[in-house]
């Protein structure tokens, strides 16, 4: 009875052979698709945001929870809030605040003869602040949207803040990275690129049709 030779005598599996190295066009075309997953996946729910709050701003008329809801209230600003007919705005901005929970980026202020104001503004808010420069007495009216407001205002990076406008831009360029690496992998796909590519120009020219219309 014959024995077959073990490992130790030269008997084991023979090597794998190595591997050929990847072609540039296939390393393109990883490279692409790497990218565009975890691209796509970082935006996922920027992409659902901007997608539903585009909807519903094309529908102004649509009402969700309690509509908005207006309130006036009144008080009166400590001394030294105006000295020598100049207004200490960021004290004045603070007391209101303090005061009444007023919030936003305050701006607009003016001062006219025995009158003062200034505003307050954020996402789906507002408040309008009338003073009397002599006494120091003041009137607000504020104004809260509902929860569908502050998104749409959101959406249009309205009153926002700068840190949410980065966001907004960040987005943007996050989602031109998905567009375009999506268009880089369709051109991989020999079967379905022709077709791929030509829906893509039919939808194209549709969107410059509809825009061009639009604009008339």
């Amino acid at each position: 009875m014959s024995v077959l030779p073990g490992p130790e005598a030269g008997g084991g599996r023979p090597p794998r052979p190595a591997g050929r190295p990847r072609t540039a066009r296939a390393q393109w075309n990883l490279w692409l698709r790497w990218l565009h997953t975890y691209t796509s996946m970082i935006s996922l729910l920027v992409v659902l945001f901007f997608a539903l709050t585009g909807i519903t701003l094309n529908h102004p008329d649509w009402v969700f929870g309690s509509g908005e809801t207006i309130r006036e209230v009144t008080g009166t600003l400590p001394a030294g809030w105006i000295r020598g007919g100049t207004v200490d705005w960021l004290n004045v901005a603070e007391d209101l605040r303090e005061q009444q929970g007023l919030r936003g980026r305050a701006g607009d202020t003016r001062l006219d003869g025995t009158e003062a104001s200034l505003a307050f503004a954020a996402p789906g808010y507002s408040a309008d602040v009338v003073i009397d420069a002599r006494t120091g007495q003041y009137t607000a009216r504020v104004l809260q949207q509902d929860a569908l407001a502050v998104m749409n205002d959101l959406h249009k990076g309205r009153d926002a803040g700068s840190g949410w406008k980065w966001l907004i831009d960040l987005s943007g360029v996050v989602l031109t990275v998905v567009a375009l690496t999506g268009i880089g992998i369709l051109l991989f796909l020999k079967k379905t690129r022709r077709q791929a590519l030509s829906v893509m120009a039919v939808g194209s020219v549709l969107a410059l049709l509809l825009a061009g219309a639009a604009l008339r």
